[in-house]
């Protein structure tokens, strides 16, 4: 196929879609309108499987399997950027200098440390309650460990990072939701199925494998992005190339 073939395939598929596209739009509800029947189902479907936050009923029940793709791709992020982003052999590791911080910045950002991490926490625990969850609550409580980079210095950010600890807890978040999901075939029913006991609505102990779901995904979502920023800052601070040395 040439060049001018792929184009017209292209030009064609895009046609398609945008064809889809026009005419489902011209069936979608009017603007302010009291009819709502996607946003009536899923709230229908949270409240009968006692998740009082729906988004998170629709992330972690009702569109699980889309859930797992989208963790599975920054999985996969991660484990390019670990592979990518790895020590060449023309690249050595270096101590990074001491870098001088003003005292306020210091002050406010050893406060907002501990508070920023249990507020994270507070967000993927309390994800099936309230709005918010494990990809939010898991961004949050990895960037509380990088306000110490940003209060003293890069060395102090290692001291309580022990990248190996974090590599292995966002390979065991993904694993988590996999395994979570079987609990549908030993129940008799589909993989993912939410097929655990409800609980009591409002309870963090309600919405059968909702919760379960929503902690895989806050712990491999926190150790995800701790990775990416420590092989990221390596290059930046620590590691440099034969040439720089001269």
């Amino acid at each position: 196929m040439n060049r001018r073939q792929r184009l017209w395939v292209l030009l064609l598929g895009l046609a398609g879609v945008a064809a889809l596209l026009v005419a489902a739009a011209f069936r979608l509800p009017t603007f302010g309108s009291d009819f709502h029947p996607y946003g009536d189902r899923a709230v229908h479907e949270a409240l009968a499987r006692h998740t009082a936050n729906a988004i998170a009923a629709v992330n972690f029940d009702q569109r699980a399997f889309d859930t797992l793709g989208e963790e599975s791709i920054l999985f996969g992020a991660v484990l390019g950027t670990v592979v990518l982003l790895r020590q060449a052999r023309d690249e050595h590791q270096v101590t990074p200098a001491p870098a001088r911080v003003s005292a306020p910045v210091r002050r406010y950002a050893l406060v907002l440390l501990p508070l920023t991490l249990v507020t994270g926490l507070y967000i993927v625990a309390h994800g099936q309650l309230t709005p918010g969850g494990g990809f939010q609550g898991g961004v949050v409580a990895a960037t509380a460990l990088h306000l110490l980079y940003i209060a003293v210095d890069y060395r102090a950010l290692e001291r309580i990072r022990p990248l190996g600890l974090f590599e292995v807890g966002d390979a065991v978040g993904e694993a988590a939701y996999l395994i979570t999901g079987a609990a549908g075939l030993l129940a008799g029913t589909a993989y993912l199925t939410n097929a655990l006991p409800l609980g009591t609505l409002d309870s963090l102990a309600s919405g059968g494998t909702v919760p379960l779901l929503n902690a895989a995904i806050g712990m491999e979502v926190a150790c995800a992005v701790v990775v990416l920023l420590a092989r990221f800052l390596d290059q930046a601070v620590e590691i440099e190339e034969e040439g720089d040395r001269s």
